[in-house]
């Protein structure tokens, strides 16, 4: 069976059922350096963002700086597609305040990333904005 149709399964499952994504799916994509955001400005036009993702606890995790684009873009409407190795995966952003969540998420991209992540925090300013990735409703 075709990767990408064993993610959308789960999801549908995910979704009859009222559960978030199962974390095996997430957890097989753990690795993955790089995905697409798919947002859309708020003029209307599609935005594809090259991000980074982390996954903790069974569940993805993007971050952005205060002020990206497609940042604001999730603030306005939160549901986005996210490609993963050229499948797609229409998901909804929840933005994390809890303090000692937030620090887990930001500790997961520091291990992923390395050097790099922390390279980032110096140029990004601001607090970050971290998602959490649930099927949309």
């Amino acid at each position: 069976m075709p990767r990408a149709l064993v993610i959308s399964a789960c999801a549908v499952l995910a979704l009859a059922t009222g559960a978030r994504a199962d974390a095996s799916d997430w957890s097989r994509v753990a690795d993955v350096e790089e995905v697409e955001a798919v947002t859309t400005d708020a003029d209307g036009s599609v935005r594809e963002t090259t991000v980074w993702l982390a996954v903790l606890d069974g569940n993805a995790y993007l971050r952005t700086s205060g002020g990206s684009t497609w940042g604001d873009n999730l603030e306005r409407d939160p549901d986005l597609v996210v490609r993963i190795d050229g499948s797609e995966h229409r998901v909804h952003a929840v933005f994390i305040e809890d303090d000692e969540l937030r620090g887990r998420v930001i500790e997961t991209f520091r291990a992923k990333y390395g050097w790099s992540d922390g390279l980032v925090d110096v140029f990004r300013g601001s607090r970050p904005r971290i998602m959490r990735l649930d099927p949309q409703d």
